[in-house]
């Protein structure tokens, strides 16, 4: 079987990612590029007697080295030298997708152009000869629609054709007269000097006229660049002293020229601009006074829904642990491995694994909502109330939703803003969006005092991360990064109705995070907690004598004026600073699932000893029982308030060292986030009390 190695391109919100997952449906596995924390997405699909192998490339607008995406994609190309790249490109916005082709056709890769989203340009008046476009750039193009097979067929024979018989395009680019003569200066001396380079030598010369650091720090490394950079110079200076302008401004402006007359040949376009069905949504979605209630609402049905549907799957799963806890303890008796797989084990994790069907729901939702376009319109939304009140722009919201589903991904997603300062600050407040990991220690508590409620006493969770986000961003904005935020730019893609694979499949991606969580970290924490319940050896499991027991006592003081000063609470919460989700697996862990009930003393004390039924009840009191026992619902939301809001987890740390360079930012949020979720708790439990809640 033949193999062909292909690359998908593309600017962002064009259905790169679409096409790629109706390709490769569930063959493929998502990782970070070698020294990047930029994800990495591979795939392999077999048609007629080949085995594909995909890569999907980061989204990226060019190929400069401004951004890590950008340089993750040129070396992709330079260096793995696929056998064909897929560039797919918006039908609707040519003019600005054709820049990335142009660039790409500067590298000499072998093409394919996948016109997609043809009927969005077709409700535009946009008429486009594809014939004519592909006679005039020299590579096939196809048009497709990535979220179903309209063009499938046709882009997958010409792929293979392609990969036998490559395009020949570095010919057909034009940038006048004065720009390929000195072009020509540096290639010969490339050629002469520094022949075994990897890249066309008109794309160095570009890239060097263009001052590229990437390309002039390759050149210097072979040692034989002197000459040619030397020449660059002089060149660089007579564009300075001819047009009163540099040379990367004259080769854009060539570049721009050129699709210019490409579109001018190969489109039609109507005289006056028609207004799309997006256009009529965004009137109402992205209207100045409605926008924001819209996406309000739209939080509230997400976490409604999650909790309808999720909540009675998730009681069939906590039935199945039950039944295994206590079907293994019959079996084995009492003892030291009974105890281990029982308590620490199916205790701790089982604990976790119930909420699997909450955290699954919610990220299907939320890719849905990503995959038609409209959390795009959110941080669009977010722009005119984030600036007012806060200085921050929009596109900082983008990291805040993406910190939802987990927080290390939005303070990756933080490069995408160009101040400094607004990059600073929106990782600081990016960890108090309430990600995936809170919701199990929420729908433990809201099960216990809130079901009738669930959503709302959810919704309103996330929300006050949102606000606390902005308020602390609006303080440390005058104090701390003072400055102006750097002005917002947005495209906001067309509207789409989601694949049902392409939802799955991202739903997929993020939940199975979750569940390699569970079964590496979580399974971990929950066997050393185990042991800390256990020794020193005699004690009595989960009690206050054993070693977890002894630093929850020792610490409960600093949370009682908060509501929660029982040693199991804060046990949960100083283990829970290495994952959230360790809170529930504490609780699990200490008190057992299907066992004996667990709970050591403190159940023992807190119970009337009146008659042996009532201090010694025979069936496990289960999670919502010891809830009740530990907090009242004014506690419980206070409880609730202080684990959205306390020091972020380990992995976050991390994040933020990593994107920072430097433990003091990290050591910064520990620091803050800590004393605001004191303080913010501190006055929702104090407060609660005054006015008798």
């Amino acid at each position: 079987m033949d193999k062909i190695k292909i690359a998908l391109a593309g600017n962002p919100n064009v259905g790169k990612s679409t096409l790629f997952n109706r390709l490769t449906g569930m063959r493929q596995h998502v990782g970070n590029w070698p020294g990047k924390t930029v994800e990495k997405k591979e795939g392999t699909f077999q048609y007629n007697h080949h085995e594909i192998e995909v890569v999907d490339l980061p989204g990226n607008y060019s190929l400069t080295a401004y951004s890590v995406e950008e340089v993750v994609s040129r070396d992709y190309i330079v260096g793995e030298k696929p056998d064909v790249i897929v560039n797919i490109i918006d039908a609707a916005n040519l003019e600005r997708n054709l820049y990335l082709t142009v660039q790409m056709m500067e590298l000499g890769a072998n093409l394919v152009l996948a016109l997609n989203m043809n009927k969005f340009a077709r409700e535009k008046g946009l008429k486009i000869n594809k014939n004519e476009l592909s006679e005039l750039l020299g590579v096939p193009v196809i048009e497709i629609e990535a979220v179903d097979k309209t063009g499938s067929d046709e882009l997958l024979k010409t792929i293979v054709k392609v990969s036998k018989s490559p395009n020949v395009v570095l010919d057909r680019l034009e940038y006048g007269n004065e720009v390929s003569e000195h072009m020509e200066q540096i290639e010969k001396i490339i050629d002469q000097d520094i022949p075994q380079l990897d890249a066309p030598s008109s794309w160095i010369a570009l890239k060097l006229m263009e001052d590229d650091p990437e390309i002039i720090k390759k050149i210097e490394e072979t040692g034989k660049g002197q000459r040619v950079l030397k020449e660059v110079k002089k060149i660089q200076r007579h564009f300075n002293d001819v047009f009163g302008d540099d040379a990367d401004a004259a080769i854009t402006d060539a570049r721009y020229g050129f699709i210019a007359g490409l579109v001018s040949e190969s489109v039609k376009k109507p005289k006056i601009d028609k207004v799309t069905r997006s256009d009529l949504i965004d009137r109402i979605v992205t209207h100045k006074y409605l926008g924001i209630p819209i996406f309000l609402l739209i939080m509230w049905f997400t976490f409604q829904i999650t909790f309808t549907v999720g909540d009675p799957l998730g009681g069939y799963i906590e039935e199945g642990f039950a039944w295994l806890g206590e079907t293994l303890a019959a079996s084995m008796g009492e003892g030291f491995l009974t105890s281990f797989i029982v308590d620490g084990i199916i205790g701790g994790v089982g604990g976790v694994l119930v909420f699997v069907p909450l955290i699954f729901i919610l990220f299907l939702i939320l890719s849905i909502l990503e995959d038609s376009g409209y959390l795009a319109r959110a941080a669009f939304v977010m722009d005119r109330f984030m600036h007012k009140l806060v200085g921050l722009h929009g596109k900082s919201f983008i990291p805040m939703i993406l910190g939802f589903g987990c927080a290390v991904p939005g303070i990756m997603a933080t490069r995408t803003l160009e101040n400094e300062k607004d990059r600073l600050l929106t990782m600081l407040i990016v960890p108090f969006m309430s990600c995936s990991a809170r919701l199990p220690v929420y729908a433990l508590i809201v099960a216990a005092f809130f079901s009738a409620y669930q959503g709302w006493v959810i919704f309103s969770l996330y929300l006050l991360g949102i606000v606390v986000a902005i308020i602390v961003a609006a303080i440390f904005k005058k104090t701390i990064f003072k400055g102006m935020s750097a002005p917002f730019v947005m495209e906001l893609p067309p509207y789409r109705i989601p694949t049902v694979k392409g939802a799955i499949i991202h739903m997929w991606e993020r939940g199975v995070l979750f569940l390699k969580k569970a079964g590496t970290i979580i399974l971990a924490l929950s066997v050393v907690i185990w042991a800390l319940s256990s020794l020193p050896v005699g004690v009595e499991y989960g009690s206050q004598e054993s070693v977890t027991g002894q630093i929850g006592t020792v610490l409960s003081p600093i949370f009682e004026p908060l509501g929660f000063g029982e040693w199991q609470a804060t046990v949960a919460i100083i283990y829970g600073f290495l994952a959230k989700e360790v809170v529930v697996s504490t609780f699990g862990t200490l008190y057992g699932i299907g066992g004996d009930g667990g709970g050591g003393e403190a159940s023992a004390d807190e119970a009337p000893a009146e008659t042996e039924e009532e201090t010694a009840p025979e069936e496990d009191p289960g999670f919502i029982a010891v809830m009740q026992e530990l907090f009242t619902p004014l506690s419980a939301y206070a409880y609730m308030v202080f684990v959205l809001l306390y020091i972020p987890c380990l992995a976050t740390l991390a994040a933020i060292r990593r994107e920072t360079n430097s433990w003091k930012w990290p050591t910064f949020a520990a620091v803050y986030t800590f004393v605001v979720a004191y303080v913010v708790s501190f006055v929702i439990y104090q407060g609660g009390l005054i006015l008798g809640f």
